[in-house]
């Protein structure tokens, strides 16, 4: 009896090297997996923050368009630098409309990937409407956020 349990030690003396890697491949596995969820909230992350750039971009146009509620079609011009809000020019609805393009450009340019700014007036419609579309490139992928912001209401928006 002595020689059986002297011989069953000596047969089992530790882990063998199949078992380490074993244990090895399911470790890095599980690792792998870990990584993949990482980037993963990483590329969320980044999302996110461009979309909420995006609402920043489309609540300035927004709150812009209120306060030059005259210049209806002239926000859909070219943009132009006339200095109105720091230079001290008294500049008419339609000069301003274009000083709050050249802003948004710049702003959505600085804030978002490829980011633009489209504005698009419809006096077709009662009340007239305008729709904001913020557009920026992600990861290979065109995304946008729209509003339309009807004269005297409320936004809609939409993803």
């Amino acid at each position: 009896m002595k020689l059986t349990n002297k011989r069953l030690r000596a047969h089992q003396s530790g882990f063998s090297l199949v078992e380490v890697l074993i244990a090895l491949v399911i470790m890095s596995v599980g690792m792998l997996g870990i990584a993949g969820l990482y980037v993963e909230s990483m590329q969320a992350g980044r999302t996110s923050i461009f979309r909420h750039n995006a609402v920043t971009v489309a609540s300035d146009v927004a709150d812009r368009i209120r306060a030059n509620p005259s210049a209806g079609v002239a926000y859909e011009g070219v943009r132009g630098n006339n200095n109105c809000v720091l230079g001290n020019v008294d500049c008419d609805p339609t000069q301003m409309a274009a000083n709050d393009i050249d802003l948004w450009k710049t702003q959505a340019a600085d804030m978002l990937p490829s980011g633009d700014v489209t504005i698009t007036y419809d006096d077709n419609v009662t009340p007239p409407t305008y729709q904001i579309v913020i557009s920026w490139d992600e990861a290979s992928q065109a995304q946008s956020y729209t509003i339309m912001i009807p004269a005297a209401a409320s936004p809609v928006f939409a993803l």
